[in-house]
């Protein structure tokens, strides 16, 4: 009972201090660099910090069973010679295979919870806030969050890239760390514009056109790697910025309501979510 009891406090205190060092970086870039009149409001603000609280301890809790139920499928599917390879390649390219493996998977979540109606009303809270601002990125459905880190780590562990007995099985872990603190940046009120680092990352305007409350909404899926747009065919990057952001979806105002309203019998409305 004293573990657990001390393990939250570390815990908690843990992510204070994240949640400190990250308004300490965002908070003045915002005001200094930020699109005029995209401010946060106090109470997006508030409900926001609930939710940076929530999308940190969910994942730990909702992917620990089934990303072990995937690992040892893993190593029932695939041939040891595969697995065998796996482990034998060199760490650098070992971790750019699962960076890339992962990405792809993480595209196609979010791309599917876009089309597919049942998916749409969980991930369509995430299109709720009308102003860009860092917090945004923590504005997740659990079942959606879920749901989109399943299909980026489900191959990992099939293929033989992450898992317990797998080399260089830190994967996971350093992918979602990676892409959590960037997830804060490309959400984050700053009008950079990064020139051509735009062709190999994402940025705030990449990912702001995928928050416009209408044109652009299927396009730029990409947590990270903006060539997979390219590819599957969704990128858009003009040099002007979203006039209008959000989702035509309703949502409660409340936090209970905004967590329980996707769980009830009357499904979401995927207004845009059509390609």
């Amino acid at each position: 009972m004293t573990s657990s009891v001390h393990e939250a406090a570390v815990l908690a205190m843990r992510l204070c201090a994240w949640l400190a060092l990250l308004s300490a970086i965002f908070v003045p870039l915002e005001h200094w660099c930020g699109i005029h009149g995209q401010g946060a409001r106090p109470g997006e603000v508030r409900r926001d910090l609930a939710y940076y609280f929530l999308s940190s301890l969910a994942p730990g809790i909702l992917l620990a069973a089934p990303t072990a139920l995937l690992a040892i499928a893993g190593r029932h599917m695939m041939p040891e010679a595969w697995l065998a390879a796996m482990r034998g390649l060199p760490g650098a390219a070992r971790m750019g295979l699962a960076f890339l493996v992962a990405e792809t998977g993480f595209y196609w979540g979010h791309r599917l919870s876009h089309m597919l109606p049942w998916l749409w009303r969980f991930h369509s809270l995430h299109h709720s806030s009308e102003r860009m601002q860092f917090l945004a990125n923590t504005r997740t459905h659990p079942v959606d969050m879920l749901v989109t880190r399943l299909f980026g780590l489900a191959p990992l562990y099939v293929l033989g890239l992450a898992g317990p007995t797998a080399a260089g099985s830190s994967a996971p872990a350093l992918l979602l760390v990676l892409g959590t603190f960037w997830g804060f940046f490309i959400h984050a009120n700053l009008r950079w514009r990064l020139g051509p680092l735009e062709w190999l990352v994402t940025t705030p305007a990449f990912h702001h056109w995928h928050h416009s409350r209408h044109e652009h909404i299927n396009r730029n899926y990409a947590a990270n790697l903006p060539f997979l747009d390219r590819v599957f065919g969704t990128h858009y990057l003009p040099r002007h910025w979203p006039g209008d952001y959000g989702t035509d979806t309703p949502h409660a105002d409340t936090l209970a309501g905004q967590l329980l309203d996707p769980l009830g019998p009357k499904p979401g409305r995927p207004d845009e979510a059509h390609s």
